[in-house]
């Protein structure tokens, strides 16, 4: 496995070791131990796997919850993604930053996204079947979503066209107006 740091120190993209031949190929998607010792550095349980499939255009997010803060392991087994962790912290040098990158089954990566940041992702190939590991279970009464389109924020996203987005999508606030993360006690 190979990390790779990013803009935000503590956001990482994962690299497995893939060995594959004519016959398909095999890789670990998860360690505990070497989840720990590489990337976070301290004791880290996934309590929810999740997965969806969406269609090109579709953008998800940006997500995050007021309670039960979630980290998440996120990866693609079908098709592509361009993924984006925008840093909410309470008191963070990289406050409202975000990095964004590509996730796909050709490319195998993952990206570790801890507690304290919004998420979400807009499919850029044909349809796209997305899978996560979450640190605390979902909360809907707790769920925020922020405005994808945030001019404050200036993501770059790779869009064709405008993006597909839920009804909670479509009312996304502004991120001036959110109650900040405090990923120390798993709430706003």
């Amino acid at each position: 496995m190979k990390v790779i740091d990013t803009e935000i120190p503590d956001v990482k993209i994962i690299e497995p070791a893939v060995f594959g031949d004519e016959r398909g190929f095999f890789m670990e998607t998860w360690n505990q131990n070497t989840f720990e010792e590489q990337v976070t550095g301290k004791p880290t349980k996934f309590v929810q796997d999740n997965h969806s499939k969406s269609k090109k255009g579709i953008l998800r997010g940006l997500h995050y919850q007021t309670e039960n803060t979630q980290g998440k392991l996120v990866r693609v087994v079908s098709g592509e993604v361009f993924d984006v962790a925008v840093d909410i912290r309470k008191n963070s040098p990289t406050f409202g930053k975000w990095v964004g990158v590509y996730l796909s089954d050709e490319n195998k990566r993952q990206l570790w996204i801890p507690e304290g940041f919004a998420h979400g992702f807009y499919v850029t190939s044909d349809e796209a079947e997305f899978v996560y590991k979450c640190t605390d279970y979902y909360n809907p009464q707790a769920e925020v979503s922020i405005a994808w389109n945030d001019s404050e924020l200036k993501i770059d996203w790779p869009l064709c066209d405008e993006p597909l987005l839920s009804i909670k999508d479509e009312m996304g606030i502004k991120i001036k107006d959110i109650e900040l993360c405090d990923p120390v006690n798993n709430s706003v």
